[in-house]
This record gives structure tokens, sequence and C-alpha cells, in this order.
């Protein structure tokens, strides 16, 4: 049996300002994605970024161990590009084996901290 798919989709993409406690990588607001892998081979990824106002960025390149997980954090993506704070965007997955790709966000603001998680699609 296989498990995931080899595209996913986040149609949903902000990372918050960064909250009370920017210096704290763990209290800092962020977005990410948590990559499975179940299979026997190491996935390569290319991750796009698509924005209402500009070119999409990318391709991001991740790679996941087999039999692993990666929870990768949009903040922490510097090549080709940061992804901007504060700014709508869309992410596309696509993966030479299936995966499986979860989005969460913790908006770390006080007036806002929430915790929001959910699957992304794939086809």
């Amino acid at each position: 049996m296989t498990i995931g798919q080899r595209h996913w989709v986040i149609a949903e993409g902000y990372l918050p300002p960064f909250g009370p406690n920017p210096d704290d990588p763990t209290l800092r607001s962020h977005e990410s994605a948590c990559i499975l892998n179940p299979g026997d081979r190491e996935a390569q990824i290319e991750l796009t970024l698509y924005f209402s106002d500009r070119e999409p960025a990318g391709p991001y390149r991740l790679r996941v161990p087999p039999r692993r997980t990666l929870h990768m954090r949009f903040d922490d993506l510097a090549d080709p590009a940061p992804v901007p704070r504060e700014t709508d965007y869309a992410s596309v997955f696509v993966s030479d084996v299936p995966v499986v790709v979860q989005h969460t966000r913790l908006d770390a603001r006080p007036q806002a901290l929430a915790l929001m998680t959910t699957l992304a699609y794939g086809s």
C-alpha cells in the first residue's frame, strides 16, 4: 500500500508578524509544513510559492530521508529568497516519491494568539 501523493497544495499561506519574542524561534509567529516520507527512498521535493501581486518564488529544494519526517518552517527558507511576512501566498510541493504534507500556523501575537493546522490538498 502506498501512503501519500506526489503533488500537494497549501492554498492559504501568511506569515504573521513576529510576535512578542522575535529572538526565540519557539515562540515566534511562523508557518510550517510537516512532511512525512513513509517510503523506502529519500524524497526530493521542489516547493514553489505563489503570490497575488508578484511572480512565484522558487523552487526551494527540500529532502526528506526515507521513513522520516521534516518540519519545515517557511520563515527559515532563504534560497532563492526569504518568505515575506504579512503577505498572502500559496505553496505547491512536487515530490519525486509519495509524501504527506500538513500545514500549521502559530500566530504568537498576544491579541491573536492562535494555532491552526490542516492537511494540505494532495493529488
